[in-house]
């Protein structure tokens, strides 16, 4: 495959408007997210890379606006479910209802049914109903009634939760958090980002405006070129240094798993796509280890204490990633 710097408008195939295709969505949502185009590559990164994202910050800080905007950028079906502790596996899967004219029973399909599907606060639901994205997130598929069903093509899930508050909310098991490609965190915006925040006249105006650039067949175009994206040996063998780093560091409890490194590699392969390479760097590799590995660690202090903090297992990945040898 060429390299995507060498490309030029005059070659009209698939793989030269993949730069522009790429911008154009990376462009769309900054139109509702003001000042976060690393956050955004983020997304835009585990769309591409078949991944789940999972958005977490204190409240007020975009995160839903962030995956709607994302959802509403792609021509394609979007749910939106708000997350709650009364809810049932069947209110997100589907249920099979009596039809009364021809006494049968028929499928009505759950909101899990759609491209892009933003799960709004999925902590505040009990495990039995978490457990009900499990097999979605991982096969693409859902059983129901011993009938299995396959989603949506592309597919994928945003979902969001507040990382201090919790007062009636579950915390997600370590095997849902491993379903998810990377933990994104927005963060606070800039002095002139929050400013034009301020400014606007109403925030809902910008969403509801927003048209989708790419369709779903752009999208599948994009993710099927992003299995191209070249991996050198020895960057490849740097990923896997860094996956057995966190198994064998002293503050980490459990250390990545094999889905781990898979997740790592596919995620370098799209990090090179967004920036317009075709071939993954070393600096790719640096800049995905937190975003991928940090929620799927468990870390310890000094006396063996679990600790929960995101930041303290963020501190981990970036000393592992700092100690190991990097290829030149």
């Amino acid at each position: 495959m060429a390299s995507l710097r060498e490309t030029t408008t005059a070659e009209l195939s698939p793989e030269v408007v993949v730069d522009q295709r790429v911008m154009k969505l990376l462009s769309n949502i900054e139109r509702v997210i003001f000042g976060k185009r690393e956050v955004i590559k983020l997304c835009v990164t585990g769309l591409l890379a078949r991944g789940h994202l999972l958005i977490e910050d204190v409240p007020g800080m975009g995160k839903t606006t962030l995956a709607q905007g994302l959802a509403r950028s792609i021509e394609g079906t979007f749910h939106r479910v708000q997350f709650t502790s009364d809810m049932l596996p069947s209110d997100i899967l589907g249920v099979s209802i009596l039809n009364q004219r021809t006494q049968e029973f028929e499928f009505r399909p759950g909101p899990i049914f759609a491209n892009v599907v933003l799960a709004d606060e999925v902590n505040r639901t009990p495990p039995k109903t978490q457990s009900a994205l499990l097999e979605a997130m991982s096969e693409f598929q859902v059983s129901v009634d011993g009938a299995t069903r396959t989603l949506p093509n592309p597919f994928i899930v945003l979902a969001t939760q507040n990382p201090i508050e919790y007062e009636g909310t579950y915390t997600l098991p370590e095997s849902q958090l491993d379903r998810f490609m990377l933990r994104v965190e927005m963060g606070y915006p800039g002095n002139d980002d929050e400013l034009h925040i301020m400014r606007r006249r109403d925030p809902r105006t910008d969403l509801d405006q927003l048209k989708p650039v790419l369709t779903s067949r752009d999208v599948m175009d994009l993710q099927a070129l992003t299995g191209k994206v070249m991996v050198e040996e020895s960057v490849a063998r740097y990923i896997l240094a860094i996956i057995q780093g966190t198994r064998n560091h002293e503050f980490i409890q459990l250390g990545a798993s094999p889905r781990a490194s898979v997740s790592f590699y596919e995620a370098c392969q799209a990090r090179a796509l967004v920036e317009g390479r075709d071939y993954v760097t070393p600096d790719d590799v640096r800049q995905m280890a937190v975003p991928l590995l940090s929620h799927r660690v468990l870390v310890k202090s000094r006396d063996g204490n679990p600790i929960a903090s995101a930041r303290a297992r963020a501190r981990v990945i970036y000393e592992i990633v700092q100690q190991t040898p990097c290829p030149e």
